[in-house]
């Protein structure tokens, strides 16, 4: 789906102005500022309610621009953006002078990508700068992958909302510590370390924490209103069945070796069998189960292999512990 060309000058003028676009990305929807903007910046985290100290990603329209927004580009990271952008690849440079603070966390880093989706490319084209842009929802709860998530979500608070269909990937980017010569994986996303590591010739590190401040490394994110339980692939029906005895009104997310089972829950979602299918259906799975009242979710890791990493990664953030825990 592509947006009309009016929707995209609006936008743009929006952008300009000041406020906020929430526009679609191949991952997931981002809530958009001018990047070079501090006073737009602060107020995505605001809208969010986003710790000032966690950086956004600064979305740019060509991989060639990459030198304006950083300071020196490594030979492993300009290989990964000419083999991955646009694409769910961001790559985190030191950061240039264009770039405010505000966007950065205070960080001298920054967080840089190119979309792949034509509606957020016609966008970055038509404004002729930078996008400062976190996901479009309340902070650490569940990432939108469609527009009506995003007016559910935010309402009003966002000046502009930029339809461009359902997100084809679903699950956000592949974040990559880059300003080394020995790149490593801060947060799993939609290019897969696999890949990554065939285009390197090397084996990448994963952190689930690291030295330098990302976007979804706090230890609840991605959460849905439902409490989310993990178990082992065979233990799911029963603790779904157990704890629907008990009085919860349960969601099960039923693994592909059990989808001929017969569930007694509340709520079963299927999961699918393909690990691509599975990401860019997750966050609407979840967001339903909380629409049909479930209060919580009992669900499996999947394989961590490709997208599977992903996932896992999101589903442990889902199941992490809520603040008022």
């Amino acid at each position: 789906m592509t947006a009309r060309t009016g929707d995209i000058e609006k936008a743009a003028g929006v952008l300009r102005a000041g406020g906020l676009v929430a526009f679609p990305t191949e991952t997931v929807y981002g809530l958009g500022a001018n990047a070079e903007d501090p006073a737009a910046v602060a107020r995505v985290f605001q809208v969010k309610g986003r710790p000032p100290s966690h950086p956004l990603i600064v979305h740019i329209g060509d991989a060639e621009q990459l030198g304006e927004w950083v300071q020196d580009v490594p030979a492993p990271a300009r290989l990964l953006a000419e083999r991955f952008w646009p694409g769910p690849l961001t790559l985190v440079l030191r950061r240039g002078r264009r770039v405010s603070l505000e966007a950065t966390g205070g960080l001298e880093t920054v967080a840089v990508r190119v979309p792949d989706h034509p509606v957020a490319l016609e966008l970055l084209s038509a404004f002729g700068g930078g996008v400062a842009a976190p996901s479009a929802n309340r902070f650490g709860s569940v990432s939108p992958t469609t527009a009506n998530h995003v007016r559910a979500e935010l309402g009003d608070a966002v000046d502009f909302v930029l339809d461009g269909g359902p997100c084809a990937v679903g699950v956000e980017s592949t974040i990559i510590d880059a300003t080394g010569e020995i790149p490593s994986v801060l947060r799993p996303g939609g290019v897969t370390r696999e890949d990554l590591e065939a285009v390197l010739g090397r084996p990448l590190a994963v952190h689930s924490t690291s030295r330098i401040r990302v976007p979804g490394q706090h230890p609840s994110h991605y959460a849905p209103r439902a409490r989310v339980v993990l178990v082992e692939p065979e233990k799911v029906i029963a603790e779904a069945e157990l704890a629907q005895e008990q009085g919860h009104q349960v969601g099960v997310f039923v693994p592909p070796s059990f989808a001929d089972a017969a569930v007694k829950a509340h709520a079963v979602v299927a999961v699918p069998g393909s690990m691509a299918a599975y990401a860019r259906g997750l966050y609407g799975f979840l967001r339903e189960l909380d629409q049909r009242g479930c209060d919580l979710i009992i669900a499996s890791l999947p394989v961590e292999e490709g997208l599977g990493l992903a996932i896992a990664n999101r589903l442990r953030r889902a199941a992490g512990p809520r603040p008022s825990e």
